[in-house]
């Protein structure tokens, strides 16, 4: 397999990026899985039902092994949520999807109860991105004790036998693993950034499969009778993050190169302008080449939580510029926009667009590339002025609101994804209202409430939707999924 960014890790709590989950999830396996259009599936878990308003009931499946031969139980649930809000250094912790978990009851090996701080009726969905360890290889273990292979223990279809951060991965199929046998003896990763490798790579038969092919590759690729390409709507979001946290702006300067004394994105109206300087028309059609579709929310259209009522902002560039002199920047300012040179391959491009579109208002911008292993910290440490990322919910908005635009608190498990630094308050009250509210369409009318807040408050600047893509060679499937990582055991021989 050609795969277009390399894992942060080899441990499955460090980062929940689609990189490091396109590794991690054919390891190790979650107690409810996802099918490939997103819906609810028994994982490590065959069942679950809500044991009072504050607890839910979960049966585990029985005769599960980890890959070292020990027995799966309900004690290494119970370790794994009790790790999760505790990995140091984490770049994008799971901690929002177990915060709401305030004690966990081993009933007996195979079920527990998960007590929560008050309804929460979300929780199968979002356990079903949260990896479970062994508690006998995890005890103790760190994140280096992960990525030298010796915790990676998990009970998933493939074992992990060796990986070199930044090239390659190489897994072996679980012989005892309780799923039907994959078709492959052995799955290489090999870790190719550079759109245009990776399509010659599978050209040339270097490799059976890849995820994100090269737009540019696409047409060749489904009219080509040796490859076929496969695609779904994605659930990931490519946002803007425009630094609303630091007192003085890192990254920007008047036009004659002097320090702001203020930073602009904490002004509303600056950051509105920003966001209608943006033709995401023409990001989607031109610059992602029919690849995505424009948003002006967390979910594309269609899903449970999605808010017809926001509109995609349309571009007004002559409003652009009047929100910035009313702000106080008639003639615009300069700064930098921040991106991930190895994220996603079509990221520098966009940015590059934007830059553009942001110039012609007056606000000159110039891209700066870097590597996510430093992009990533960076970010975290509100250094960038605006950061551009990617964000993929399970199944509803309330994840996103919890992690993405919530604020950051480390006594309530929420912002674990901040790249902002925006905080509202009321808004944080409304999420969690929304969160505790059992019924589902009540719960979905609040979650639309604090989107559209989010959103008015420009908290973030959605741009588009992805649509997920993988090419194969003759004689192998793979089945296209909404989540944009990617898992061995879909691929398949040709029957």
């Amino acid at each position: 397999m050609g795969i277009s960014a390399a894992p942060s890790s080899v441990d499955p709590h460090f980062n929940q990026g689609t990189s490091t989950q396109t590794l991690t999830y054919n390891i190790f396996e979650t107690l409810t899985d996802r099918r490939p259009d997103s819906s609810l599936a028994p994982g490590l878990a065959l069942s679950w039902r809500p044991a009072g308003d504050a607890v839910w009931e979960f049966k585990l499946r029985p005769d599960v092994r980890f890959s070292d031969g020990r027995p799966f139980t309900a004690d290494d649930v119970a370790f794994t949520i009790g790790r999760v809000p505790n990995v140091p250094n984490a770049t994008a912790s799971f901690a929002g999807q177990v915060r709401s978990i305030t004690r966990v009851e081993v009933v007996d090996p195979l079920t527990l109860l998960l007590h929560t701080d008050g309804p929460a009726p979300n929780l199968p969905i979002d356990l079903s991105v949260v990896a479970i360890i062994s508690r006998h290889a995890g005890e103790g273990a760190t994140t280096d004790d992960y990525n030298a292979l010796r915790a990676a223990i998990g009970t998933g279809p493939f074992i992990l036998r060796s990986y070199t951060p930044g090239n390659s991965a190489e897994l072996e199929r679980n012989e005892n693993w309780w799923g039907p046998r994959p078709d492959w003896d052995r799955v290489s990763f090999r870790y190719l950034p550079n759109a245009g490798a990776r399509s010659a790579a599978l050209l040339s038969g270097g490799v059976d499969l890849i995820d994100l092919p090269s737009v540019n590759d696409l047409p060749r690729l489904r009219t080509s009778p040796g490859f076929t390409v496969t695609s779904s709507q994605g659930l990931r979001l490519v946002y803007l993050a425009p630094n609303q946290s630091a007192e003085v702006a890192p990254g920007v300067t008047d036009n004659d190169g002097k320090p702001l004394a203020a930073n602009p994105m904490r002004d509303k109206r600056v950051r509105q302008a920003l966001s209608l300087a943006i033709n995401r028309a023409s990001l989607a059609e031109r610059v992602m080449q029919g690849t995505a579709e424009p948003a002006g929310q967390f979910l594309p259209r269609g899903l449970y939580s999605h808010d017809p009522s926001i509109p995609v902002p349309a571009q007004d560039p002559d409003a652009a510029k009047r929100l910035l002199a009313a702000a106080g920047y008639p003639d615009g300012f300069r700064m930098t926009l921040n991106v991930a040179s190895n994220a996603r391959p079509t990221d520098p491009v966009a940015a590059q667009a934007i830059a553009q579109m942001w110039t012609r208002i007056g606000v000159q911008t110039t891209v700066e590339l870097m590597p996510l292993s430093a992009y990533g910290p960076r970010s975290a440490r509100m250094e960038f002025p605006v950061s551009l990322w990617g964000w993929a919910s399970p199944g509803h908005a309330g994840h996103p609101l919890v992690n993405v635009v919530a604020s950051y608190d480390r006594s309530k498990l929420t912002g674990s994804f901040n790249r902002s630094g925006y905080s509202n308050p009321a808004l944080d009250a409304l999420i969690a209202r929304a969160m505790a509210t059992l019924d589902d369409g009540a719960r979905e009318a609040l979650m639309n409430q604090a989107t559209s807040t989010a959103m008015d408050d420009v908290a973030i600047i959605p741009l588009y939707h992805l649509t997920n893509y993988w090419a194969t060679r003759r004689g192998i499937t793979y089945e296209a999924t909404t989540y944009d990582y990617t898992r061995a055991v879909l691929a398949r021989r040709d029957r």
